[in-house]
């Protein structure tokens, strides 16, 4: 599966450095609102703590 970034939330996608959009797509991962792109940024900063 393929990533997906919903229009509704594309322009705060694109305010993420680059690497770190590279790394969400990376989840294959569907993002609808910015509910969905706050879950992923959790999970990533999650893991970075461990």
């Amino acid at each position: 599966m393929a990533s997906y970034v919903s229009p509704a939330i594309q322009d705060k996608f694109e305010t993420l450095s680059v690497n770190l959009k590279n790394c969400i797509l990376e989840r294959n991962v569907h993002l609808e609102n910015i509910h969905d792109l706050i879950r992923v940024l959790e999970d990533i900063c999650k893991e970075e703590e461990e």
